[in-house]
């Protein structure tokens, strides 16, 4: 029997722009793209990877095979929790591969940003294979690491320093110490923050509804909380990130 293959594919922050050379080679190559269906609140991610294939695809016959993402348990162990989750959709998925793929075909996982920072189509398709015979590579897509610092203007670090990726659940955790960039942070982590604190915020960054804010954390701060809220309240979702950087 002839493996079926998968690319998982980066399709950057939001801007259709983003889409690499690289990228539109591995969208005409697939024939079902499988999209995870999060509700009618998170409609628009969806939608997004409709426009960005029709955009960029030449020849007609693919399909898009939509998939309700399991869900996560909000309370208890959050490790256990994801690890759960992570379960589910990789049973998920490995059923809809074996059904919606023939044997020789050629699928498709469009992942925001790139596929290496903080997305978990990898790990799952790890999982998937144990179950059904499939081979996958990946595309990198831009970040919104990348798209933030470019919309700034700013780069990532100080001259000879490092850099922290990380989310308002680490920074919680373990506080700020030189320059981080936080990403998964529903909380406004960053209020924790010394007030002369810089931020770098950005939210939908790449599209229509693109919000960014920088100053210090005394200055910003509020707004940037009350602007998150605003928003997630009037689209139903919300992906945002920021770069921190203490005072010297």
């Amino acid at each position: 029997m002839t493996r079926r293959h998968i690319h998982v594919i980066g399709i950057g922050a939001g801007d259709p722009g983003y889409v690499t050379a690289q990228a539109i080679e591995a969208l005409n190559d697939a024939q079902v793209f499988f999209a995870m269906d999060k509700g009618s609140d998170k409609s628009d991610l969806v939608a997004l990877r409709r426009h960005i294939c029709a955009r960029f695809i030449r020849q007609p016959g693919y399909r898009f095979v939509e998939l309700p993402d399991p869900p996560r348990a909000a309370n208890g162990d959050y490790r256990a929790a994801v690890a759960d989750w992570h379960a589910a959709r990789a049973r998920l998925w490995a059923s809809a591969i074996a059904a919606e793929l023939g044997p020789g075909g050629v699928g498709a996982f469009l992942a925001w940003g790139d596929p290496s920072l903080y997305d978990s189509t990898l790990r799952i398709l790890d999982a998937v294979a144990a179950e059904v015979d499939i081979d996958y590579d990946v595309i990198p897509g831009i970040t919104a690491v990348q798209a933030l610092t470019a919309r700034h203007r700013i780069p990532l670090n100080d001259v000879g320093e490092p850099v922290l990726i990380t989310t308002g659940r680490q920074l919680r955790a373990h506080g700020l110490s030189g320059s981080a960039v936080v990403m998964l942070d529903g909380d406004c982590s960053f209020l924790g923050c010394p007030p002369d604190t810089r931020i770098w915020w950005g939210a939908y960054l790449g599209t229509a509804d693109e919000l960014l804010v920088a100053g210090t954390v005394g200055e910003v701060g509020e707004r940037i909380a009350s602007l998150r809220a605003q928003a997630r309240a009037r689209h139903g979702w919300i992906m945002d990130t920021y770069l921190l950087r203490a005072a010297e």
